[in-house]
This record gives C-alpha cells, sequence and structure tokens, in this order.
C-alpha cells in the first residue's frame, strides 16, 4: 500500500468513480486534484466543493500533470494524454479499484469477463442476502469501491465486478476469490482491435492471488481455459474450480442427467435439477454455476446456494420482460452492450423476433449473429451513429432493415411490424453514449417507449 498522506494526487475522470477517489484521498490526508476533459455533473462539482477538493473541466491543464501519481476512472483510456504524460515521465499510474483496494479490510470475490459479469454480481448479492452473510457490492455496479471501502471489516464480504478497463492499472490489487466468466471480443476501440491484450487485461484479475486463494473459471471457454492452465502452473498458484455446462470438470460445477453436480476435493454432491434454476437460457445456467462456487469458497452452506438458485428474478436492462401488448412480448436487454451478449440474448428466444439494433459502436462485427438473425430475426431496427455499419453488413441477412431516428420511433415502428406471439427486442449490441448517458437511461428510455404504446 501506498502512503498518500500529504501526497498530491492527480484523478482522471470526474463521473461517479473519480469523485468517490477523489474524497477518499482527501479523508486518507492526501492533496487531491480532480481533472475532467469534458463537463462535470452540477451534483458532482458541489460534491466537490462541499468537501473543499480543488477539480478542473474541459481540459487536462498543467496542473493536472504535476501529481504524485495518477489515479484513472475506468472511462478514461490509457491512450488519453494524461495517462501517456504520467506513463512518459515513469509517474506511477493506478486505476480507482486498486488505489481503493489499499484501504480494503475484508475478503474480495471479483468477477469479470466480457458478458454475465453483472448478473454474477447481482446473483451473488441475492446468495448472500439469502444466507444472511454481511457484504457490499461495488466495482462496475452501483457503487464505486473508493465509496464503500471505509466500511469493510474482516468480517463482511467485498462483492466485485470488476471491467477490463478497471484491471489495467492494478498492482497490489488481490482477491481472495477471483472469476473470469468468458472472454468474447468487445472494447476493441481501446486495445488496438487485439483481442489478446483485452484478454491479458482480464487476466490480471488473478495476478496477485496466491496458493490461499481461489481462481473460478469458465471451462467451456478455450481463451478463459487456456490461462487457467498456464496460471496453474504458476508457483504458489491459486486453487482452482472450473465450471462447464458441456463436460465434467475435475474439480467445481457440472451437469450430469439434468442435474447440477459439485465435484469438491474428489467429492461429488447433486446441487439441484437444472430446470430449478430461475433465470432461462444457458448462459444464466454459466452464471448461476459461477455464483454456486462462489458461495461454496466463501464457506455458505448449499442450501442457501439451492435456494439463491432458485428464486433469483435476473437484473434490470438484461432480459428483462416490459410488458405484453397485442400478443408481443417487449423485453429490454440494454445492458447487451456488445455482439457475444445479444447473441445470448437471441438464444434465450425460440419465436419470430423484431431486434433493436445500435448505438456508439465500437468496432463490432455484426455478421457473428448470422446464424441467431437468419433462424429468428425478420425485422432489425438500427438506431444510433452503428446504423450505416449494421446496414452494411445486414442488409443480406434479414428480410427487413429499417432505421429510426429515436428510440419512440424504433418502438412504434417494432409496435407495427411483430404479430402476436412475437418478441420485440432492444439488444443494442453497442454503447449507449451516442444517444444516452448510459445503457440505464437507455433501457429505461425504451420501457416508456413501450409503455406508451
Amino acid at each position: 500500500m501506498i502512503d498518500v498522506k500529504n501526497k498530491h494526487i492527480t484523478i482522471a475522470g470526474a463521473a461517479r468513480s473519480g469523485v468517490a477517489a477523489a474524497i477518499l484521498l482527501k479523508r486518507k490526508g492526501a492533496i487531491p486534484f480532480l481533472s475532467d476533459t469534458g463537463e462535470i455533473r452540477s451534483d458532482f462539482a458541489e460534491k466537490l466543493h462541499k468537501e473543499s477538493i480543488e477539480f478542473e473541466e474541459n481540459a487536462h491543464t498543467e496542473k493536472a500533470m504535476q501529481g504524485d501519481f495518477l489515479v484513472m476512472s475506468p472511462g478514461v483510456p490509457t491512450s488519453s494524454s494524461i495517462a501517456q504524460s504520467y506513463l512518459n515521465d515513469n509517474k506511477p499510474v493506478f486505476s480507482e479499484i486498486e488505489m481503493a483496494s489499499w484501504f480494503n479490510r475484508s475478503p474480495i470475490i471479483a468477477v469479470t469477463g466480457s458478458n454475465g459479469k453483472t448478473t454474477v454480481a447481482n446473483w451473488m448479492h441475492h446468495t448472500w442476502t439469502t444466507a444472511q452473510k454481511e457484504h457490499i457490492v461495488a466495482g462496475n455496479i452501483g457503487y464505486a469501491f473508493s465509496e464503500l471501502v471505509d466500511q469493510t471489516d474482516e468480517n463482511k464480504d467485498v462483492l466485485l465486478e470488476v471491467s477490463s478497463f478497471q484491471l489495467d492499472h492494478i498492482d497490489t490489487f488481490k482477491p481472495t476469490v477471483s472469476m473470469i466468466l468468458n472472454i468474447t471480443p468487445d472494447h476493441m476501440n481501446r486495445y488496438d482491435n487485439d483481442i489478446e491484450k483485452y484478454a491479458a487485461s482480464k487476466y490480471r484479475i488473478a495476478e496477485n492471488q496466491t496458493s490461499d486463494d481461489w481462481f473460478i473459471f469458465n471451462s467451456d471457454d478455450n481463451r478463459v481455459s487456456g490461462f487457467a492452465k498456464k496460471l496453474s502452473e504458476r508457483e504458489n498458484a491459486p486453487k482452482m474450480m472450473a465450471f462447464s455446462t458441456k463436460s465434467e470438470v475435475p474439480n467445481g460445477a457440472f451437469i450430469q442427467n439434468g442435474q447440477l453436480i459439485l465435484r469438491l476435493d474428489n467429492k461429488e454432491e447433486i446441487l439441484m435439477d437444472i430446470d430449478d434454476i430461475a433465470l432461462p437460457g444457458k448462459h444464466n445456467l454459466s452464471n448461476g454455476m459461477a455464483t454456486a462456487l462462489a458461495a461454496r469458497a466463501s464457506e455458505i452452506r448449499n442450501e442457501h446456494i439451492r435456494e439463491s438458485l432458485r428464486s433469483f428474478e435476473g437484473v434490470e436492462h438484461r432480459l428483462e420482460f416490459v410488458r405484453t401488448y397485442n400478443g408481443v412480448k417487449y423485453i429490454n436487454d440494454s445492458k447487451a452492450t456488445n455482439i457475444n451478449a445479444v447473441w445470448f440474448a437471441l438464444d434465450s428466444f425460440n419465436v419470430p423476433i423484431v431486434l433493436i439494433l445500435g448505438g456508439r459502436d465500437k468496432g463490432n462485427n455484426y455478421q457473428e449473429l448470422e446464424s441467431q438473425l437468419r433462424e429468428k430475426v425478420h425485422t432489425v431496427i438500427a438506431i444510433g451513429e452503428a446504423r450505416e455499419a449494421i446496414k452494411n453488413q445486414l442488409k443480406s441477412t434479414v428480410p427487413n432493415l429499417t432505421e429510426a431516428e429515436t428510440m419512440k420511433e424504433a418502438v412504434k415502428k417494432a409496435s407495427k411490424t411483430a404479430k402476436r406471439g412475437e418478441v420485440v427486442l432492444l439488444s443494442p449490441a453497442c454503447a449507449s453514449f451516442d444517444m444516452f448517458e448510459n445503457y440505464e437511461h437507455r433501457g429505461e428510455v425504451f420501457k416508456q417507449a413501450v409503455l406508451e404504446l
């Protein structure tokens, strides 16, 4: 841990994580300075004034370059001028989650992956609540770790959802239990369009783990299982648990005769019938297994895990049922911000679909959806900056491809096209920032438009 007392520390990015980091550092005796190239939200600016924290907006000035080290919000890329300035001067650059971890006193259970990490973080929250086990939930979900780290203690677990951006600049960050759910192309614009660079960032979640810790991984994902094999050969490697929907695993969770089996320390036990798991779809079977293994690693009893897998209702903006109107189901999957997430969403339905797709493109190859689109989707409604790319790539794949200027227009067009018994699915495969504040805002606008039909 770095002693921050009386250190001049610059924080880049004044959204939720950056503001929380600045306030935490001030509380710990540092002299923080917050810098953002955009405008700072008025409620955040008010918080900073109240804490007497200096900040600047609409530019990174020379003052921002003069900190002893830099703390990065996840929204600020490593390629940014401020990060490059510190790296070129050989001054330390840390992510907000790394800095917060210096003050942590709890076991950390951390989950990352291209898809499913929000579902698993919420499912863990539900499981820990069911087991009446004290915990806090933070990271890439709800609250920044910096906001809650002062509430940690050794009898309370921290459940963290962790993105690749948050792992890019860790140093001593060390989960007691770490999980990688899957790795598929996402945020390629931040990783030089190189999936190996993106994957390497995810792998860092286990970088500081030792044989006292657990590493839980998806053995159905070739990249992840390849990394797990290498990790297991490392000196003082963490203990391993795998999960698979396709085959038996030596230690972990798998399916046999329609039952979820836990094989731990060479003992096998039937946890439950997979038909009793609350959330549908093969991807949620994987998410449920990951949750169950994390709970077991945290000494939660099977009866609580079973109850949690049966009763979890899912996450807002992730395959969320909005309403049935004129016999058509409307589903909000605004959190699907990459191609793989949309593939899983389409895989969850066996009826004809009208798909609302688009937003700010992150270098997507929409043709990876071809098999699902040909089988299930009769109409794609393209929105946002990605419209041209979607049209160019999918014009010969789906029978009908149309555009909409707004979400309201997209929903109206969808309602005219969809027939009784079909589904209208918002599953955008893109970031939301071209039209909305974030994916939650996009989902809320979609739901409002559906309720107004």
